[in-house]
């Protein structure tokens, strides 16, 4: 074989292990396009969870009151009383209102950064979203309602309570800054309600369960009213969530600064 004859073949060789490479690889991008698990959520998932953001929470900016009663497994309790300020799931504040004690203080949130105001002291604290606030009730349970912001999401199957259909939806986090590693969530399959969700940990371990209840109307539709969170691990304990008084409000983006907190009354 001459070596002008060997020399061709050896670069028609070489033109078909690039073009197998090539292939193979768009083969990869349009599996990982397609795969939910690596590529994010299913596009049908994380409308159904959408929707079901909107009846938790309006969009639009809103003041809301909320009255958190805790319940231990011994039988004591506790209650406190917020104001929250939220505008889009993505800037909050969260005014303690009762006990006397820690009126004045004030979580500020804007995007997944969290800070505590305290009266007494100058410079805000920098907290976690999954640091508790009271009771049951972390953070991010009252800072941040935006699950479709913060979970990539599949449908796992769907199940029946109490005769309708719901979806259960699996949301992963999609990085550690969120409040919960992992999140199993019933939404109606009717109208987007919120059932119940069960929020578990990095290490597998179901912390708590969370149900939606009471719907009534507020802020132009109805929505769930009341969250009973009862902890996985100690039973009996619990905390109830009533919100009342959500309407509409006109929030500027400058509301949610550390300098403008000192003005809200």
């Amino acid at each position: 074989m001459s070596p002008d004859i060997f020399a061709s073949i050896s670069k028609i060789a070489q033109l078909l292990r690039n073009g197998a490479i090539l292939l193979a690889m768009a083969h990869a991008q349009v599996s990982f396009a397609q795969d939910p698990d690596v590529a994010g959520s299913d596009p049908v998932a994380k409308s159904i969870l959408e929707k079901a953001d909107q009846v938790r929470f309006p969009r639009e900016g809103f003041e809301v009151s909320v009255v958190i009663n805790t319940t231990g497994a011994e039988g004591a309790s506790d209650s406190r009383k917020y104001r929250v300020l939220s505008k889009g799931n993505d800037n909050t504040i969260v005014m303690a209102t009762e006990p006397a004690s820690e009126r004045g203080q004030i979580l500020l949130m804007r995007g997944r950064d969290l800070w505590m105001f305290l009266p007494a002291v100058s410079q805000p604290v920098r907290l976690s979203l999954a640091q508790r606030l009271t009771g049951q009730v972390a953070n991010g349970d009252l800072a941040r309602a935006n699950f479709a912001g913060d979970y990539d999401v599949k449908v796992l199957r769907t199940e029946n309570v109490d005769g309708e259909p719901h979806h259960v939806l699996e949301l992963t986090a999609v990085d550690r800054g969120v409040t919960y590693h992992r999140v199993l969530y019933w939404v109606r399959q009717a109208n987007n309600y919120p059932y119940k969700a069960e929020f578990y940990a990095l290490s597998g371990r179901l912390l708590k369960t969370c149900i939606y209840e009471n719907f009534k109307t507020m802020a132009g539709r109805i929505r769930p009213t009341r969250l009973v969170m009862q902890d996985a691990l100690r039973r009996g304990e619990e905390s109830v969530l009533d919100y009342t008084d959500m309407h509409f409000r006109d929030l500027p983006d400058k509301v949610f600064s550390k300098d403008y907190l000192k003005r809200l009354e």
